[in-house]
């Protein structure tokens, strides 16, 4: 399936990506004390302004270099989001990018002093990545391109026809299963 052409270039990036954490004090110090981004708004309402369900809450905004946020929900139960039971801790992350493989062993180091468990450095061959929690359990890759533009579009040039090959192998698997 093919995107229309009118469609193409229309999502321009990501604006923000909320998540709910137990509590906003302590993600701010995280977000923006040990990995350096600024808490740069903070909405406080009563009522859910898509629903108008009442549910009194502080939505926190962190900025990235690149002009996206990362954002959070205090509920005010100090609950933190469960993790999915039927995926693994590893699946579900939120991948942020350094600028060079120097500043990926920095941050690396930064965090431990910090008493924050790293694992990695991981080399996946196209980047490299670090791998830790945020305080709401969540987790984090810190990650830096190893390749260049045109070895990525080679990747990409490649990527239907791997994905057509991976769904036929899934559906033989599960009718073999049936």
């Amino acid at each position: 399936m093919s995107i229309p052409v009118s469609l193409s270039g229309v999502v321009q990036g990501l604006h923000h990506f909320a998540w709910r954490c137990r509590d906003a004090e302590q993600t701010r110090h995280f977000y923006e004390d040990i990995l350096g981004l600024p808490l740069v708004h903070l909405i406080r309402n009563d009522h859910v302004p898509s629903t108008g369900e009442y549910c009194p809450y502080v939505h926190i905004f962190f900025e990235m270099a690149n002009g996206g946020y990362i954002a959070f929900f205090d509920l005010g139960d100090d609950t933190a989001a469960e993790p999915s039971p039927n995926t693994p801790a590893w699946v579900n992350h939120l991948a942020l990018r350094v600028e060079s493989s120097e500043q990926l062993r920095q941050m690396k180091t930064h965090l431990q002093i910090n008493g924050i468990e790293v694992l990695g450095v991981t080399d996946h061959h196209i980047i490299e990545s670090i791998y830790f929690f945020d305080p709401n359990g969540i987790r984090l890759e810190l990650t830096t391109p190893t390749v260049s533009a045109a070895v990525m579009q080679q990747h990409a040039d490649e990527a239907h026809s791997q994905l057509r090959a991976w769904s036929a192998e899934k559906r033989a698997a599960r009718a073999e299963v049936a």
